[in-house]
């Protein structure tokens, strides 16, 4: 959406704070993600602030669709706010009070993530610039997600020694030809003509015109069928994404993704040889060990579960892995002192067993994740 026509928007009051606002236009509510300087990057206080508004319009027989934007033409949301994760995880395993934030926060992202997937009216993320990580959960999970030209998508979690998570142990393993498992892993940056291709969009909308599609959407008839309409409405001014620049390599991908262990993968990747594979390889060659076999796992796990017990299952990982030492070394290495020479703990696949590996699926401390309608 073009600057002026999101000043144009913003005329009216929102309630919210200065991370994230609220409006309603007749029959639509927005949510505009407005923490621009951090690329939107989702706070504790943002997720609770749109899980309340969410359950509100749920019962609001005035509210017949909610859309999500951006206040920013860079990125809709680049991810959640790692860096406060990780001073509350570092509290947390020296076991001050502070610490509790870290489990909170995850609780709470989780929750609205899961009303999102769950939410009885269209829930239309508009998707200009990159989404990330906790964007990808504010995004992927809704009834119509469009995105642009200028869209850019990856899950990049095991750079920083997490896994992807917000729901990403039910949508990855859910998309076609291995695809879940190469992204995952690899934090593969896809645009939109792989993200219609692979079913992660359902629209593609120029960027040019997402000004005039908010438009009407709140001047829409809402009487009726509220998903049939959005579809209607965006159907209107959509038009093809292109030809997904994964599509010729979708053999080569199936074929090294399909193995259950990260170095068999590791080695097919090695032995096709093409750029593609060669590029994933490297890249995940730079990844935590740890996260890699994790993540891994957690995609095979979730492609058989329920989508509430797949975010019970990252709930668990997540709090296991704010125990040990890769999240914190990957963060250092990436967004502090920005070296990019992580020491990953263990550092080598191999040196990471079964036992290892069973200790992230317990039950955690705080109990499981519950949901609260």
């Amino acid at each position: 959406m073009k600057k002026s026509e999101c000043n144009d928007m913003e005329a009216s009051a929102r309630p919210g704070s200065s991370e994230v606002f609220f409006e309603t236009h007749g029959a639509v509510a927005i949510i505009v993600l407005s923490r621009v300087e951090a690329l939107n990057a989702l706070t504790h206080a943002m997720c609770i602030e749109i899980d309340r508004r969410l359950a509100a319009w749920a019962n609001d027989p005035e509210i017949a669709a909610v859309v999500i934007r951006s206040a920013s033409d860079r990125a809709f949301c680049a991810g959640g706010d790692v860096r406060a994760l990780y001073d509350s995880g570092v509290a947390l395993k020296q076991g001050r009070a502070e610490g509790k934030v870290a489990q909170d926060f995850i609780r709470d992202e989780y929750r609205m993530n899961r009303r999102i997937k769950t939410y009885r009216k269209p829930y239309i993320a508009l998707i200009d610039g990159v989404v990330m990580g906790g964007g990808v959960g504010v995004s992927v999970h809704g009834s119509h997600r469009v995105v642009t030209e200028r869209t850019v998508f990856a899950m990049p979690e095991t750079a920083i020694g997490l896994f992807p998570d917000v729901g990403g142990t039910y949508v990855l393993p859910r998309l076609p030809r291995q695809i879940g498992a190469y992204l995952g892993l690899s934090g593969t940056r896809i645009k939109a003509p792989d993200l219609v291709a692979f079913g992660l969009a359902t629209h593609f909308v120029a960027s040019a015109r997402f000004g005039g599609l908010l438009e009407a959407l709140i001047g829409a008839d809402w009487r009726g069928n509220a998903c049939d309409i959005a579809d209607k409405v965006i159907q209107a001014r959509s038009e093809p994404a292109g030809e997904a620049n994964l599509a010729p390599h979708l053999d080569d991908i199936e074929r090294c993704f399909s193995h259950d262990d990260v170095a068999a993968i590791l080695d097919a990747l090695d032995a096709t040889g093409t750029t593609v594979t060669t590029e994933a390889a490297a890249r995940i060659r730079t990844m935590s060990p740890t996260s890699l076999k994790l993540t891994l796992a957690a995609n095979r796990r979730g492609r058989q579960l329920a989508f509430d017990d797949c975010m019970v299952l990252e709930y668990r990982l997540i709090q296991a892995v704010l125990l040990y030492p890769d999240f914190y070394e990957g963060v250092r290495a990436l967004l502090i002192d920005k070296d990019r020479k992580p020491k990953w703990d263990p550092s080598q696949l191999d040196a990471i067993d079964a036992a290892m590996l069973d200790r992230y699926f317990v039950v955690p401390p705080p109990g499981d994740l519950t949901f609260v309608d």
